[in-house]
């Protein structure tokens, strides 16, 4: 271990699996575990070397790393910029018992979770202050693949926030992190208190509520784009159901995707790109 005023990062050899200053990695392969754990316990993980420097890019602060010693050289820039940060290193057989699957995408950190802006003030605050004029809002997206992908539309297209139900995936979820290329660290985002509430405080806030859904009375993508509002909220329902009720009649309108070949409907995330691609 290195002392306090050393600028070496704190690089702590580990043998056993078992060892408590490495509880943030264990049962990774958990699902259910982690998404009430992570949240619980203030934390998200960054996987891949690109993933984590990204996450420090955009300011998020890391409580500790975790990777095999062939990984140190090439990570040496971020781990001596954050001198005193534990730095665990193990073999690859150690590193699978403790996270549950071979890490082969360089390492692992934990990092802190930060802590979600309001509604108002995200949307407010977006676009250097200017606020926000297009927004994608999330209901009850349960694949975490699904949310990352849709984050990844997002920052590529130009979305300048994503909003998410109570009940949606955590888009800090390693997997929906590792899917978005760590883009969800460049959208700004925040989870809904109330839903549908939460669209009636957009509308409040100057913003055309349009819902992803197939309806009798659903207009086409192509004509909301040929006259998009000044402030629009684009949402996007979960995988299999789409949009609740509840959520089509908060919305101010019902948007369809035109479609060929007897297909109704995308997935969420196919869906999320067209409709970002359209209104950009």
């Amino acid at each position: 271990m290195t002392s306090p005023a050393d600028p070496r990062p704190a690089v702590v050899r580990v043998t056993d699996p078992a060892d408590p200053r490495l509880r943030d990695y264990t049962d990774l392969t958990d699902v259910k575990l982690r998404t009430v754990r992570e949240p619980a316990e203030g934390l998200f993980m960054a996987e891949s070397s690109n993933v984590i420097r990204r996450a420090l890019a955009a300011g998020h602060r890391p409580r500790s790393f975790l990777m095999a010693d062939k990984w140190l050289d090439s990570m040496a820039d971020v781990l001596d910029a954050h001198p005193g940060t534990p730095v665990y290193v193990g073999d690859e057989q150690v590193l699978r018992e403790i996270t549950g699957f071979h890490l082969h995408r360089g390492a692992l950190a934990a990092m802190h979770r930060p802590e979600l802006p309001a509604v108002h003030e995200l949307v407010a605050g977006a676009r250097g202050g200017a606020g926000a004029r297009r927004v994608a809002v999330l209901e009850d997206i349960v694949d975490h693949t699904n949310v990352g992908a849709i984050f990844r539309a997002a920052a590529g297209l130009g979305v300048d926030a994503v909003l998410v139900s109570p009940r949606c995936a955590d888009p800090l979820y390693r997997r929906s992190v590792r899917v978005s290329m760590g883009t969800v660290f460049q959208v700004p985002w925040t989870r809904l208190d109330t839903w549908p509430g939460g669209l009636h405080d957009l509308q409040d806030d100057g913003f055309t509520v349009a819902a992803l859904a197939l309806a009798d009375d659903a207009v086409s993508l192509d004509d909301l784009a040929a006259s998009p509002p000044e402030r629009l909220a684009l949402v996007l329902g979960a995988e299999g159901d789409g949009l609740s009720r509840g959520a089509v009649e908060a919305a101010d309108q019902v948007v369809t995707i035109p479609m060929a070949g007897a297909v109704d409907s995308l997935n969420v995330a196919s869906a999320s790109a067209v409709a970002f691609w359209a209104t950009r």
